[in-house]
């Protein structure tokens, strides 16, 4: 099993985090403030959840993240601004600019893919567990 690790900071207009694999980090993210879970306007709980690999028009190659209590579609996708642009999902980015923004986030998705897809192609399960940072 391989296992990324989202640290997150919350702050009431948005949610920052760092995401790392085996304790490098592989880039930064941003979500939607915490909410009590409310769909379209929280981020999800913090948690232990699977990833796959999942392909939309709008999005092409990206993440979904799975079996989120209350909650369908959650995304890893690119985004620069949480309140304009996620309905709860998650967006990698490669630097904060602010409370839940961030810029090149297309960049950053690229550098997840090219460090989990060799895991899901080779049939290993990859989670997300997510938690508050210190």
């Amino acid at each position: 099993m391989i296992r990324l690790i989202l640290e997150r900071r919350y702050f009431s207009s948005g949610t920052n985090g760092t995401l790392s694999l085996n304790g490098k980090e592989i880039c930064k993210t941003i979500e939607l403030p915490w909410r009590q879970n409310q769909r379209s306007i929280s981020c999800i709980p913090e948690g232990s959840y699977r990833i796959r690999k999942r392909f939309s028009k709008k999005f092409k190659w990206h993440f979904e993240v799975l079996n989120v209590r209350n909650r369908q579609l959650i995304l890893l996708h690119p985004a620069n601004d949480a309140l304009k642009e996620l309905n709860g999902c998650i967006a990698p980015v490669m630097t904060h600019t602010g409370e839940g923004k961030g810029i090149q986030s297309r960049c950053a998705l690229g550098q997840l893919k090219d460090k989990i897809d060799p895991f899901l192609e080779q049939g290993f399960v990859v989670e997300l567990i997510i938690k508050a940072r210190d």
